[in-house]
């Protein structure tokens, strides 16, 4: 499980294993918020909701990456989870496509 974390002026990720049975979907977890600045000891329980799976590159096998999103208790965006912004004004402008542009800049080093 993988998430941002809610340090300042940068997040960082922060993640933690959990053994899913085979063929098992990962499923909401919890975590202490308090030890990453998302939430005060006295009321320190967050929610990590599952949003993406991959497999994972370094372990192999049936290992996978599980990208989560964080929540509130009540199953509301954390306010640390910009994902969820995100997510809302995609769907809002789902119909149209996006403009923009790349730069890509390049080094050429030349040997001996």
């Amino acid at each position: 499980y993988i998430w941002i974390h809610g340090t300042k002026p940068e997040p960082l990720m922060r993640s933690k294993t959990r053994i899913v049975k085979g063929g098992k979907e990962p499923e909401i977890w919890g975590f202490d918020g308090s030890s990453t600045n998302q939430a005060p000891g006295s009321n320190s329980d967050c929610v990590l909701q599952p949003v993406f799976t991959c497999p994972d590159p370094l372990r192999g096998g049936d290992n996978v990456l599980v990208l989560c999103e964080v929540q509130l208790t009540d199953f509301t965006p954390h306010p640390t989870n910009t994902r969820a912004a995100a997510r809302a004004v995609a769907e809002k402008y789902a119909d149209m496509s996006p403009m923009f542009g790349i730069e890509q800049e390049y080094t050429f080093f030349q040997n001996g």
